[in-house]
């Protein structure tokens, strides 16, 4: 693969053979960022479970402290009274069957993170092959299926992610910008590695975290010791 000469430039920060500490690797990521843009910073990390099996599913949501430094757009499936708390709480779109048509008939998907009451699952099952693929439809284990729609949207956009693995047992998260500087983006790092080691299935055997891995936008990736992510 070809590199751009920023991104080499930036490489030539990283020591490949190294396990970083958090608190370094940080530091390296936000030196190492080139883009003219803010990039933002994501954690990658490894799990020795098997997603194959339901009984090794990590999968929840974790409010970061310092948020993701992203806009997030909420919509809302909800009546009545519900709705209307939905509103108040700052959600960005708020309906019923209109939206489901909605986003049926024009391929619709200018949100970001979908909210629904349970009585209104039946309804957003009928987008199930359509949310399903990219990831937006609510769950439960998410906090994305309650009746507290309000909760759900004021933390969703104080900062709140979703963490699961993918097909290969990897977690992808965005834990903040280049700009938040380190202490925020430790802060965010070690919240989100405290509800994934926490959600470590009792199925799980051997080395849970097998390993974790940082980097902005454009640049090189960072591995970190995973026994010093809890410092």
């Amino acid at each position: 693969m070809k590199r751009g000469k920023k991104y080499l430039e930036a490489a030539k920060l990283v020591d490949k053979s190294k396990l970083y500490d958090p608190k370094e690797a940080f530091d390296v990521v936000i030196n190492a960022s080139k883009a003219k843009f803010d990039e933002t910073v994501e954690a990658h990390i490894k799990l020795g479970v098997d997603s194959r099996h339901a009984d090794q599913q990590v999968r929840g949501a974790v409010v970061l402290p310092h948020g993701t430094g992203k806009t997030v757009k909420v919509l809302v499936f909800a009546k009545g009274d519900k709705a209307k708390e939905a509103e108040e709480a700052g959600a960005d779109f708020v309906g019923a069957e209109e939206l489901v048509s909605k986003i049926q008939n024009e391929n619709w998907f200018d949100y970001d993170v979908i909210v629904a009451t349970p009585d209104m699952m039946g309804t957003v099952g009928r987008l199930g092959r359509v949310l399903g693929p990219k990831g937006l439809m609510p769950n439960p284990k998410a906090g994305t299926v309650t009746m507290d729609v309000a909760k759900a949207v004021k933390d969703i956009k104080a900062g709140k992610i979703e963490y699961r693995l993918d097909k290969t047992n990897i977690i992808h998260c965005p834990i903040g910008k280049v700009s938040f500087g380190t202490e925020k983006l430790l802060d965010n790092f070690h919240t989100l590695m405290g509800a994934i080691v926490k959600a470590k299935p009792a199925a799980a055997k051997g080395q849970y975290l097998r390993s974790v891995a940082v980097s902005s936008t454009m640049g090189p990736g960072l591995k970190i010791n995973p026994a010093r992510v809890s410092e």
